[in-house]
């Protein structure tokens, strides 16, 4: 088996998650990611996250873990998700975040009003969104990680 190594950044900080958390080093440029790292976005506490994740190092898949709504990378990534994968995916409508949207946030919804509301609120992200920059994953299922992954 390959040794898969596990990023995650957190501030300025880099961690190999295969390190004891004391190997935390600062994230310099002379210390760089791999450039074709698949990307992890979503919220560390989410319960599909962490399915997500636990699949992703079973399986052998290295991957860098973003946490959107502390980097705050969602709004920037919105335009290309919404591409690739569709605006309708991306909106979690099933989430406590929907449902705590106003009538009038809720109602009509068309792709320029999800994308603002999705930077506004990332929560309503559906979790999680793995890039691997060919392909662009939204939400959890093993069949389908294995499928598009393997």
């Amino acid at each position: 088996m390959a040794n898969i190594v596990a990023y995650k950044i957190h501030k300025d900080n880099i961690h190999d998650l295969s390190l004891p958390r004391r190997f935390t080093i600062p994230l310099v440029s002379n210390h760089p990611l791999p450039t074709n790292m698949t990307k992890l976005y979503g919220i560390k506490n989410c319960d599909t996250m962490k399915k997500a994740m636990n699949w992703l190092s079973e399986n052998g898949v290295a991957y860098e873990f973003i946490d959107y709504k502390k980097a705050g990378v969602a709004e920037a990534n919105l335009p290309d998700w919404a591409a690739r994968a569709g605006w309708e995916k991306l909106l979690n409508t099933r989430g406590l975040m929907w449902k705590k949207l106003s009538d009038d946030e809720r109602a009509a919804v068309d792709e320029k009003k999800a994308l603002k509301l999705m930077a506004q609120y990332p929560a309503l992200i559906k979790r999680p969104v793995l890039d691997t920059g060919s392909k662009l994953l939204v939400g959890f299922a093993p069949e389908t990680y294995t499928a598009e992954l393997k």
